[in-house]
């Protein structure tokens, strides 16, 4: 293969390598399309890499626990926040209270963020430190926990800037060339100061959230666009909106309703039984259209299948292309909905492996309409697979073994029947991209072995010799 400005620029035996001013012996390895992370929180990742490891907690005492063990440890300096993050409560018999944190004290802010980013767990003093005082439990769901976060995380744009490289040092290890990122803040004007402070690793779209699609709007932005000053790498993405919140927390909106949430002790509210609708239908259109008419395309959350028949309703009214992220619970009815031209679902076949339990014991009875991607993929629907980072490791060989294989562990495939084939598995990570053909970016991912036939384990596990952007080296072994 002869890369050159960036592109493959000839593939063949006869090749010379005399016309290359590098060459590289690849001694059998393999050599595929780069991979694309289509769903990233990249602050959020950067800063869990860094956070307490809360994922063995099995209960709201345990990650107490787990907790007040790191303070001891003085993990963390006086006056900063101790945050944890990893826990999945969906199976939990306690439930988180006040009293299990009050170890902390007033001071000490400590937060427990949940796996799926939808819920946190907040001591007296970090309740203080975000101007949530009073709070009756601690316990912030949604946006209010996404916003809460966000703020008693803050660290300085120099700090952050620096765990943000870390990290894409970290996916360029493991292939990646690329992530749409969906971090819950000011996008374009971070990633513009960060490409400012030399070459990213990888490529990036740049979501927009409702709070800054005016700005956006006046700027001229439009999904696709690439950035100024940022060498190439940064692009506009979508605007990104919520229908639902997610399956762990019990709010994806779900069209049965959950088990256990009338009567009994921490029952949800009678309105809460379904999940939780947070953008209502017409207030959806409204902003889809305000953002579509502009040029920049819509990224729906939608997890339950309620909630993903009102994305699908809402795309069907403006004809627009755009995105469904997660669609991780489907309605038959709609499968065939899915397949609308210009529309792309973010997948995150890594939650199917994570979540069996969760979805098991939550979605009884409905799991085999739940992470359907061999369904969805006969359908005619696009999809594209992403970690959704930090709730899944940022590294595409765990959402591709996950979707071949449907099993992270020494059991039985969940669900095999909603298997899809190790290559659409691999197109699926990489854009769309099927092999290599003359005149693609050269972005490129070198492994030492033919992906075909590999056990479970041994994909996730894949040794990766090096990774190009644009022809140029992001990672060399």
């Amino acid at each position: 293969m002869l890369v050159a400005d960036g592109r493959i620029a000839a593939v063949g035996p006869e090749l010379s390598a005399s016309e290359a001013g590098e060459v590289v012996e690849g001694a059998g390895r393999t050599v595929l399309p780069g991979f694309w992370d289509a769903h990233v929180h990249i602050v959020q990742w950067a800063s869990a890499r860094r956070r307490v490891n809360l994922a063995g907690a099995t209960s709201a005492r345990a990650a107490a626990e787990l907790m007040a063990d790191a303070a001891r440890e003085g993990r963390v300096a006086p006056g900063e926040p101790l945050i944890g993050f990893g826990f999945r409560d969906g199976l939990w018999a306690d439930r988180p209270e006040p009293a299990l944190l009050a170890w902390a004290g007033e001071e000490q802010a400590v937060a427990l963020v949940s796996q799926d980013l939808h819920t946190a767990w907040f001591s007296r003093g970090a309740l203080r430190a975000v101007g949530r005082d009073g709070h009756p439990t601690g316990v912030l769901r949604e946006h209010d926990c996404l916003d809460a976060v966000a703020r008693l995380g803050q660290a300085d744009a120099e700090t952050v800037d620096r765990w943000v490289a870390d990290a894409l040092r970290a996916a360029a290890a493991r292939g990646v060339v690329g992530i749409l990122d969906f971090e819950f803040a000011d996008n374009c004007a971070d990633w513009r100061r960060r490409a400012a402070r030399g070459p990213l690793d990888v490529r990036v779209r740049s979501a927009i959230y409702p709070e800054y699609l005016d700005e956006a709007v006046a700027a001229g932005l439009r999904t696709g666009d690439v950035l100024a000053d940022t060498g190439g790498l940064v692009e506009v993405g979508p605007l990104k909106l919520f229908v639902d919140g997610s399956l762990n927390t019990r709010t994806a909106l779900c069209n049965d309703p959950y088990p256990g949430t009338l009567g009994a002790p921490g029952a949800l509210p009678e309105q809460e039984r379904f999940g939780i609708l947070q953008t209502p239908p017409d207030e959806l259109v409204r902003l889809m259209t305000r953002a579509a008419e502009n040029g920049i395309e819509p990224a729906v959350h939608a997890i339950g299948d309620r909630a993903n028949t009102i994305a699908l309703d809402a795309f069907d009214r403006l004809g627009c292309p755009g995105r469904i992220e997660h669609a991780q619970l489907i309605d038959h009815a709609d499968l065939h909905r899915f397949a609308r031209p210009g529309l792309i679902l973010g997948v995150q076949p890594a939650h199917a492996t994570d979540d069996r339990d969760i979805a098991d014991h939550h979605w009884a009875g409905r799991t085999d309409r739940a992470y359907a991607y061999a369904d969805l993929a006969r359908a005619g629907a696009t999809l594209e697979i992403g970690s959704d980072a930090p709730v899944s490791p940022l590294d595409p060989w765990e959402g591709i073994a996950a979707a071949v294989h449907r099993t992270d562990d020494d059991r039985e495939p969940w669900h095999p029947e909603q298997a899809i084939p190790l290559d659409d598995a691999l197109a699926a990570a990489a854009r769309g991209r099927r092999g290599l053909r003359v005149g693609d970016p050269a972005d490129l991912v070198i492994v030492d072995h033919d992906p075909s036939g590999l056990a479970p384990h041994e994909l996730r596990e894949m040794p990766v010799h090096a990774t190009l952007v644009g022809g140029r080296w992001t990672h060399r072994a």
